[in-house]
């Protein structure tokens, strides 16, 4: 079972320059989860019918929004978190808005395990956003994982707009308090991994520097000046069936690129 997870910035774009049509005709995911697609059902013509569409768009139009692609049959759908954290926490914000309805994250049961798809809220770059992301969405998220995780096993994937160590992007000295690489960004990253979440990349390759984002100025994927903020991390009971985990930096067509595994049930 392949499962890849892509944050597109911008699905529509996509498909006007037909990257992401070259990628599913090149990778054939099984499952695909996507964030930032900035778009709502219909906006975005796809003509994948051998895929179920999944939808979780933001109110605001052109903004945020997750999105999941499946040729496997879930047992359930939820596009929130599980019902007692969306009343456990203030989510309502005045400056930046409510992030649960900002279509960032979306719950799929299967029969072996539950599939997570997240666009965590950015920081901002005068980190205003931190508080929230900090006291509210990760301790949320962590919550939310372990309650479903009490009943089967749990894989997480998505653009975490975080980067959890000096490894994980090229400039950590220049980036110090810099948001995706604030302590208490790294913090929220650490308190899942302690929590006996996997980060399956680094369960592969433990001192490789690899990126999945990289900025539009100075020419930085060229240089591979980049950053890995977007993960596959997986409850430690499905590690004896994690077969691999990749990071796909040649695949080109957005500011992202893709990361996988492959599980074999």
């Amino acid at each position: 079972m392949k499962l890849y997870s892509w944050n597109v910035n911008g699905l529509r774009a996509g498909l006007k320059r037909g990257t992401f049509q070259d990628f599913m005709n090149s990778e054939q995911p099984d499952i695909l989860c996507l964030q930032e697609t900035k778009a709502k059902p219909g906006q975005a013509e796809v003509d994948l019918p051998e895929y179920l569409e999944i939808w979780n768009s933001a109110e605001r139009p052109g903004y945020s929004g997750t999105a999941i692609f499946t040729k496997i049959q879930p047992l359930n759908i939820h596009n929130t978190f599980l019902p007692n954290l969306q009343t456990a926490y203030p989510w309502a914000d005045d400056k930046h808005g409510n992030p649960l309805l900002e279509g960032r994250i979306q719950t799929l049961e299967f029969p072996n395990f539950y599939l997570v798809n997240v666009y965590v809220p950015n920081s901002k770059s005068d980190l205003s956003r931190l508080p929230l992301r900090a006291n509210i969405w990760d301790p949320a998220l962590l919550q939310h994982l372990k309650g479903l995780e009490a009943s089967k096993p749990v894989i997480i994937c998505g653009d975490f707009n975080a980067a959890h160590t000096p490894l994980d992007l090229a400039q950590p000295d220049d980036n110090e308090r810099s948001a995706g690489y604030t302590n208490e960004e790294r913090q929220g990253i650490r308190n899942l991994l302690s929590a006996g979440f996997v980060d399956t990349f680094r369960y592969f390759f433990p001192s490789q520097q690899k990126y999945t984002w990289w900025s539009h100025w100075s020419h930085c994927r060229e240089r591979n000046i980049g950053w890995r903020i977007d993960y596959f991390l997986i409850s430690e009971s499905l590690l004896p069936y994690l077969d691999s985990a990749e990071i796909h930096d040649h695949i080109m067509g957005s500011d992202h690129c893709p990361v996988s595994i492959t599980l074999e049930f």
